[in-house]
């Protein structure tokens, strides 16, 4: 049987950054998990102009009753100006449901 969690998706600054949020985020139990992803080239408009980077992309996994506040918590450390803060509903076993819903209670 599918359950379903949120994967909250957002880049980084730095590696450090990533767990210093990271490692917030799983004690305050509000997401399960986060990978945090090699460091990535990205390229984007900012202010009028084409910007090129260095960032970390990290992936939380929470359930979806909880992603807002997660969403909140990540807004209120992140450095980044507008950080881009993506949630999706992901499709997964009920065991893994269950792990996360019992990883943030």
């Amino acid at each position: 049987m599918m359950a379903t969690i949120a994967l909250v998706h957002v880049t980084f600054a730095d590696a450090a950054e990533a767990e210093r949020i990271g490692s917030t985020m799983i004690a305050e139990r509000l997401a399960a998990c986060v990978a945090i992803h090699p460091p990535c080239r990205s390229i984007y408009r900012w202010a009028g102009k084409v910007e090129r980077g260095q960032e970390v992309p990290a992936t939380f996994k929470t359930a979806g009753m909880r992603a807002e506040r997660l969403r909140a918590a990540i807004l209120r450390l992140h450095s980044f100006e507008l950080p881009v803060i993506e949630t999706v509903i992901a499709e997964v076993d009920a065991a893994v449901e269950r792990w996360v819903g019992e990883a943030i209670s």
